[in-house]
């Protein structure tokens, strides 16, 4: 008797406590703690992110200790980059990324630690700045972390850049940046603020090229508006103009006399030469169309479903629109109109979600400027869309460790293979201080062995850096491309024998136990001319 009393006692209180977390009050007070809340003097927000993001340095270093796995291409490329500072480093992308790299891989050797540090650092200050710009744009706490938190819902960016991705890593970061300076810009008008704004939007080229969509699309929309149109036509902006220059000088003259890399990968675009026109024109439309849609499809149905909870309309007669919000929106459809001529102009019909970054971007932090004024609405809406998308990035996080050390199919497998095994097999007969190869897969050999020097065709100064004792490595039995034999025999090389092949073990796999790797030594040419003179 005692015990079911008991029992009902808890069950109701238990009840009560369910009903608690499920009212809309309990989602707005969380919402409220992470937009308004303190830690010390510190915005809780900003500890929150910092957490999070810290969360995951260590989480995923530690992870390929312990597991021995490489890394992923894209940061496979960047360990076989960083280990020199360049004006460009090939393969069509532009070098800021790798300078990050390259300045903590100075603390912290070519390691996966370096990795996280540039990658986690860049996301955090891209969360920051987001949160910053809307405040200083005279929007409220929340809805500055209603914006953030609607841009982390980019698949893109709150899971493909926590396990792959680099150079797109750049762009979050360069273009929240740039939301930044340019928030500071309209509030000051100095000169140091044209200057930050110019030092910024420089940062956003070198980052990624198809930034400049973005900061045409941005000069035009304040054009298009009467109260930012000064703005732009203040002879101040000159500064900005000739900052932005003379940070990208050094890389604008690598790429004159480097023409090749610029345009090394430009096959990704899917160029439909062969087509007529119409029909190129019809296939780039769909493909930049699906594109946009797959890149903002999560965070457009986020904030629809919040909208539709809190029983609020974006059309909802209020306040009128701010210039700060007419300027976003017209940012956006200017760039997507600049990229849909571009499209036309070029041909290309491939697109990939991710490159819909700088175009896309500031359409979660428009909507939750609006949502700040539709009252009590809008806020309910704003706390719905905090809680969702912060309850998704906790939920992410055991997911994002898998990918880490998985790496994905295909391409991504070669962050399972063992490259500790596969450095001994490959010193075998005898010591080796060079590595060359078709694909930018074996700079992973960096994180067993720092001292090595890693070369690829697209790697600069390839000649100059080829050193004995070097080996050309190879993966399933594929052979060294014409252009990879070229640059070895420009440096004085030539194959020292045949391939020498043994299995290297996969780690953190289940379908596949082991990859071929095959072992080419390489000699000085004359070595080989020599005896034939005889």
């Amino acid at each position: 008797m005692i015990e079911n009393r008991i029992l009902r006692v808890y069950l109701a209180r238990m009840q009560s406590r369910l009903a608690s977390i499920a009212s809309p009050r309990h989602y707005a007070a969380r919402a409220d703690r992470l937009a308004e809340g303190k830690v010390g003097r510190l915005s809780a927000i900003v500890m929150a992110l910092a957490a999070y993001f810290c969360l995951q340095v260590v989480a995923m270093t530690l992870l390929s200790r312990v597991a021995g796995t490489g890394v992923g291409v894209d940061d496979a490329e960047q360990l076989m980059y960083m280990s020199g500072l360049q004006a460009g480093y090939g393969g069509s992308q532009p070098p800021l990324y790798t300078w990050a790299g390259w300045l903590v891989a100075q603390l912290f050797g070519p390691s996966v630690l370096t990795l996280k540090i540039v990658k986690y650092a860049m996301m955090f200050a891209a969360a920051a700045a987001i949160v910053l710009a809307v405040v200083k744009f005279g929007y409220s706490r929340r809805a500055a972390v209603t914006a953030m938190f609607g841009v982390l819902l980019f698949p893109q960016i709150f899971w493909e850049m926590q396990h792959t991705l680099s150079h797109s890593v750049a762009v979050f970061a360069l273009c929240s940046l740039l939301l930044l300076a340019l928030a500071w810009l309209l509030e000051r008008r100095s000169i140091l603020a044209y200057a930050v704004f110019g030092f910024v939007m420089g940062g956003a080229i070198l980052a990624k090229y198809n930034d400049l969509l973005l900061i045409a699309a941005m000069m035009l929309s304040a054009l298009s508006l009467g109260e930012t149109r000064a703005v732009i036509l203040n002879r101040r902006f000159a500064i900005s103009i000739g900052m932005a220059a003379l940070i990208c000088l050094p890389t604008l003259y690598w790429n004159l006399t480097n023409p090749g890399e610029l345009v090394a990968r430009g096959y990704k675009f899917g160029v439909a030469s062969d087509k007529g026109q119409l029909i190129a024109a019809w296939l780039g439309l769909k493909g930049f169309a699906r594109a946009a849609f797959n890149f903002a499809i999560l965070p457009v149905a986020v904030f629809t479903l919040a909208m539709i909870v809190a029983r609020v309309s974006p059309f909802a007669t209020g306040r009128s629109r701010p210039v700060v919000e007419s300027l976003l929106w017209r940012t956006i459809l200017i760039g997507l109109a600049i990229g849909l001529l571009l499209v036309f102009a070029s041909g290309a019909t491939t697109f990939r979600d991710r490159w819909m970054l700088p175009l896309l971007l500031f359409l979660p932090v428009a909507l939750a400027m609006r949502l700040d004024g539709l009252g009590d609405k809008g806020k309910t809406a704003q706390a719905i869309i905090i809680n969702v998308a912060a309850t998704l990035a906790i939920v992410v996080l055991p997911f994002t460790w898998y990918m880490h050390l998985y790496g994905g199919n295909g391409m991504g497998s070669i962050a399972r293979i063992d490259y500790a095994t596969l450095h001994r097999g490959m010193a075998a007969d005898g010591p080796v201080r060079t590595v060359v190869s078709d694909w930018h897969w074996i700079g992973n050999l960096k994180l067993v062995d720092p001292d090595l020097t890693i070369l690829s065709p697209e790697v600069p100064d390839f000649i100059e850096q080829l050193q004995e004792p070097a080996v050309i490595a190879l993966l399933d039995g594929q052979q060294p491309s014409d252009q990879l034999l070229d640059l070895i025999a420009k440096a004085g090389y030539v194959p020292g024998g045949p391939a020498v092949g043994f299995n290297a073990p996969m780690l953190f796999s289940w379908k596949e136990t082991e990859r071929q790797v095959s072992i080419v030594r390489l000699v000085k040419a004359t070595s080989t001319l020599a005896p034939q003179a005889k």
